[in-house]
């Protein structure tokens, strides 16, 4: 074999790996865990370790965003905010990966001094270190080019958009214009201006944020979920206790999932279809692969 012929069957060796590699790829199943247990910290660390640990996802010295829904001045019980042990056990395990600083922030629809304090979720991490719980502050809010399906540009949170790694960490709840508020809404709390405008078409417009700014993890709180009266809740009568936390790196699937939990299909819920409509991730369950621990 002369040298040119060399050269020509290396390239067509490495081009047949490649597309293998690729195929391999394209075949291989989303994964996502559901832990259930009484003890919320240890099934948040369980499902995460699940899907391969939070070391998969957060390296030494990354700079991470975990963005809870702390929207409300609601308590623990009511469910309209993610648990605080659910947050802290999150926050825990990206400083055990290494992450140099972990930041905690929401932009609340309540009053954000009481949304914080009674969320339970400042208290939960107050003596962390490397831990930094802040509030939205309006300067810090930039437009970025979406160039999406039906918003071409909005203004989003800086410190979100420059994090190493952006951990996407909403609570399972009823909502009132979507079905149910889960991952891809939750993206909502990192938007500035008017979000109100977006109601139209809020699918699409939710999957196009979803697809400028992309979750490395997402974890859903459903320890207990908001059945009625969602986003805000407040009736006690209204809340469920489940004793799940679902985990995977596909947000359209971890919500897929939790839409089941309220005897929901994914195909009905607006902003799980725009999703996967945009190629976010995978709304067919029977394509995921689920382990439940």
């Amino acid at each position: 074999m002369n040298r040119r012929t060399f050269l020509k069957f290396l390239g067509m060796t490495s081009l047949f790996y490649h597309r293998m590699l690729r195929d391999a790829a394209a075949t291989e199943r989303p994964l996502l865990a559901a832990a259930e247990g009484k003890d919320y910290s240890a099934i948040t660390r369980n499902a995460i370790r699940a899907i391969g640990g939070m070391g998969k996802f957060v390296r030494k010295g990354d700079l991470v965003v975990v963005k809870p829904n702390i929207g409300w001045d609601r308590t623990p019980e009511q469910a309209a905010n993610t648990h605080p042990l659910v947050v802290r056990a999150i926050v825990e395990e990206c400083l055990r990966a290494g992450a140099g600083k972990v930041k905690v922030f929401d932009r609340t629809c309540n009053d954000e001094r009481r949304c914080y304090v009674n969320s339970g979720i400042s208290a939960a991490l107050k003596e962390l270190k490397n831990v930094e719980v802040k509030y939205i502050e309006n300067e810090r809010f930039r437009k970025v080019a979406i160039n999406g399906t039906v918003l071409k540009e909005w203004e989003l949170y800086g410190e979100a958009l420059t994090a190493n790694v952006f951990i996407n960490v909403p609570i399972a709840k009823h909502h009132g214009l979507t079905g149910v508020s889960l991952g891809i809404k939750n993206i909502m709390g990192v938007m500035g201006g008017n979000r109100g405008k977006i109601h139209r078409n809020i699918g699409p417009a939710l999957a196009d944020i979803n697809g400028a700014l992309k979750s490395r993890l997402v974890v859903i709180d459903a320890t207990r979920i908001l059945t009625g009266h969602g986003p805000q809740g407040g009736d006690l009568r209204d809340v469920r206790i489940v004793n799940k936390v679902i985990a995977s790196a596909d947000i359209v699937a971890a919500d897929a999932y939790a839409t089941t939990l309220f005897g929901l299909k994914p195909a009905d819920i607006s902003t799980t279809v725009a999703a996967y409509r945009k190629g976010l991730g995978e709304m067919d369950l029977g394509k995921v692969r689920i382990l439940k621990v």
